[in-house]
């Protein structure tokens, strides 16, 4: 396993994080554990490394719905639109992550430049 790629998507989804301002003890504690949880998966299936920023991103947005509510919410579409989610593109979260909205299915950002 290629602890940079774990580096590289622990720290893109605390950039979004931060963007978001919700990079707190809590949330960082989910990504943490979201890394860890990854750190095995990728060992367990090596081809899967390009996946791991995105699937990170995409256990951590699970884990906050649960606690903070959607996460990262789309700033883009303004106020006349109902706050809805962005998620990763694609599904599996690889080779290059982006997040979308789930509106208008329009590119937001690329995983870590909200």
């Amino acid at each position: 396993m290629d602890n940079g790629l774990l580096f590289d998507a622990r720290a893109r989804v605390l950039a979004d994080l931060q963007a978001r301002r919700l990079a707190d003890a809590a949330a960082v504690s989910v990504l943490e554990d979201a890394v860890a949880q990854r750190t095995w998966w990728a060992e367990q299936w090596p081809e899967g490394e390009q996946y791991v920023a995105g699937l990170v991103a995409q256990d951590v947005q699970d884990a906050l719905f649960e606690t903070v509510g959607r996460w990262p919410v789309c700033l883009d579409c303004g106020d006349h639109a109902p706050q809805h989610a962005l998620y990763i593109q694609p599904d599996l979260g690889g080779p290059d992550p982006v997040w979308v909205c789930e509106e208008t299915g329009d590119v937001v950002a690329p995983l870590g430049g909200l």
